[in-house]
């Protein structure tokens, strides 16, 4: 079938093939760096709000908490507890647009509120965190019954004194607290202890989502640089290959009939130029040739 082309077509035909394969090859791996990408991308806001959300806990611990101490012996008030502020913090951070997929959990063994309750997957992240006291992030894909979410958790540790007033034993603890809650949960703690971990987690489809769009734009990008280098390549061609050849090929018709008043042109010094001066030399050898013809036909003649 090639056979039956032309040069232009042909070159079209391989650099589409080119395109194709090039694509397809790179595409996979496209796919994985960017969506690696998009992973860190989403990991760096994560951890930006891991901190965020600790520094509201320490601001409670060592402000809030100690202004309110007092009330605590007649009155149980949520605002005290460092959680419970994070976590306050965070619902309003999540009514903005850019926030709204993120959601935060402070997954702890042995919570005071149940709500708090590390499940089995949570649980073994805060048992890797206590096993492995180097161990400062981890992140990676889980499976929920609403679907596929990229999490990266932090270890959560008793870091401040005042911790322990609610969370040493149940005697210490503010009689309003053990009243709300039960004497059940959340006592035993110790200081610098990791009681749980700080867990940001948003919709795996998010992660997904945002490689996909980085790789449609890059694939379109080359595409269209391809797709006009095409463009460019069979212009090129055009002018300094298939129009010089045509030319020559016209010319060289004419000279085989005969007509040896038409000359071929040198348009360029390249391998078409040579050819050109090939043609031109064939051409005077043969005008030549048929000059010696002549007088030898018109001395026989005599």
């Amino acid at each position: 079938m090639l056979k039956n082309l032309n040069l232009k077509q042909k070159f079209t035909i391989l650099l589409l093939v080119i395109l194709t394969f090039g694509l397809s090859l790179s595409g996979f791996a496209l796919s994985s760096l960017l969506r690696e990408n998009a992973k860190q991308d989403i990991s760096s806001t994560g951890l930006i709000l891991i901190q965020t959300m600790s520094s509201v806990r320490k601001y409670t611990s060592t402000q809030v908490n100690p202004e309110l101490v007092d009330k605590l012996a007649t009155e149980f008030l949520p605002q005290t507890v460092p959680g419970y502020s994070a976590r306050e913090v965070f619902e309003i951070l999540r009514k903005t647009t850019e926030y709204r997929d993120f959601f935060y959990k402070e997954a702890t063994l042995n919570p005071t509120n149940l709500r708090d309750k590390a499940d089995g997957f949570e649980t073994e992240i805060v048992e890797r965190f206590r096993n492995k006291s180097d161990l400062k992030e981890v992140s990676g894909f889980r499976s929920i019954p609403s679907g596929d979410i990229f999490y990266i958790a932090r270890p959560l540790r008793v870091s401040e004194e005042s911790c322990l007033k609610c969370h040493s034993t149940p005697e210490v603890a503010p009689q309003s607290m053990i009243t709300l809650y039960g004497a059940a949960n959340g006592f035993g703690w110790k200081l610098n202890e990791i009681v749980g971990a700080q867990i940001i987690s948003v919709p795996a489809k998010n992660v997904i989502s945002k490689a996909n769009q980085s790789s449609l734009l890059i694939i379109l990008i080359v595409s269209t640089i391809f797709i006009v280098t095409i463009l460019l390549v069979n212009l090129f061609l055009n002018r300094q290959v298939v129009v010089p050849l045509k030319r020559m090929t016209r010319i060289a018709e004419e000279v085989s009939t005969g007509h040896m008043e038409v000359e071929f042109e040198q348009m360029s010094n390249d391998e078409i130029g040579n050819l050109a001066k090939a043609f031109k030399r064939m051409q005077l050898s043969l005008e030549m040739a048929m000059k010696r013809i002549k007088r030898t036909q018109g001395g026989a003649g005599d």
